[in-house]
């Protein structure tokens, strides 16, 4: 059991050495300045150590970048021109497939002046003559050219990163070279067959700013993140992130005020005891069909029968018990007992 989680483990590590300190079997190369110098490059022409310069800002992904600085008269291989470059001898032979991807910005005081002006080349093994494939500036329009012929321009945009991709098949021949190219991750010019070589040689990879010398201002560029690799998804690796808009920090809502327990709440206001909808409105206390207050004695003394009260006879009725008026009334009080019937006293009426 113990031999086996050794040789797992120790299988883990070797892996974890094997990813972490090798890039991908198909990236051919890295350009892109993450060593802190120009070692990862083969060469350089300048004019002095200037020129050519590692910075930390700007940047377009990574940690540095490179600036590139021109001034009229700056000769490092005294030939044709104004340059300062990076040199990677790449020599890519006939035949050969590549995918190259790198970051280009042109800052906001760039000369505008109408003469050539290149920033990559894919310089050609000879010692004369334009490169096959170029990209380079003229006046305020940016390119592409293929023997010294514009195959995509767009206008000049100064202060931004540019992400350029280019794939290439390296070849003499137009019916088998040809270049495609992405431009700030659009396709922009579709593949088309050219003639990428010229016969008998090879290719290898220029990067700095290279000019007429009839230019007078001083001009600076930046390169960032060049990668060379064998396919699409190899140079895709290393693109750079996104820019994006700063958020507005989020502002903090207003705090939920407590309230004050001393604070009184409105009190429940009283039903109008006057109010005529109130059911509650007391009677009036003369009223005979309602009774008196408690501990009020009635001062009404026709509403108290005592029992001592009689029936007064109308004027001119008969009073003696024997009449027949008498016994009518008689025989109509026995009746009224007989059934049950209230007998309701009369009230006598005040004067």
């Amino acid at each position: 059991m113990k031999t086996g989680r050794t040789s797992v483990v120790v299988v883990a590590i070797a892996a974890s050495v094997l990813v972490g300190g090798a890039a991908s079997a198909s990236v051919v190369w890295r350009g892109d300045f993450e060593s802190g110098d120009l070692s990862q490059w083969s060469s350089k022409q300048s004019v002095s150590a200037d020129r050519l310069q590692v910075v930390t800002s700007p940047v377009a992904q990574g940690r540095y970048a490179l600036k590139v600085t021109v001034r009229q008269g700056d000769d490092p291989i005294n030939a044709s021109g104004n340059r300062n470059e990076l040199v990677y001898l790449t020599y890519e032979p006939s035949g050969t497939e590549r995918w190259y991807r790198w970051q280009t910005m042109f800052p906001n005081d760039y000369p505008s002046a109408n003469y050539w002006q290149l920033f990559t080349q894919f310089h050609h093994s000879g010692n004369s003559g334009s490169p096959p494939v170029e990209l380079g500036i003229n006046g305020e329009t940016l390119g592409l050219q293929v023997r010294s012929s514009p195959v995509w321009t767009t206008p000049l945009q100064r202060g931004v990163w540019h992400d350029f991709m280019l794939h290439v098949k390296w070849s003499p021949s137009a019916s088998e070279g040809f270049v495609e190219l992405y431009y700030d991750g659009q396709l922009v010019l579709p593949k088309m067959m050219a003639a990428t070589q010229f016969s008998g040689q090879s290719q290898y990879l220029k990067q700095g700013l290279y000019r007429h010398e009839a230019i007078s201002p001083v001009g600076t560029a930046y390169h960032d993140g060049m990668i060379i690799g064998t396919t699409r998804e190899d140079v895709m690796a290393n693109a750079p992130a996104e820019p994006t808009e700063p958020t507005d920090p989020i502002e903090p809502t207003d705090p939920i005020e407590p309230t004050d327990p001393t604070e009184p709440t409105d009190p429940i206001e009283p039903t109008d005891p006057t109010d005529p909808a109130n059911p509650t409105e007391p009677t009036d206390p003369t009223d005979p069909a309602q009774p008196n207050e408690p501990g009020k004695p009635n001062t009404d003394p026709g509403s108290v029968d005592d029992g001592t009260s009689k029936e007064v006879p109308a004027e001119g009725a008969a009073t003696a018990g024997c009449s027949a008026a008498g016994g009518g009334q008689l025989s109509g009080l026995l009746m009224a007992l007989a059934l049950g019937l209230p007998l309701a006293s009369r009230r006598r009426r005040k004067k």
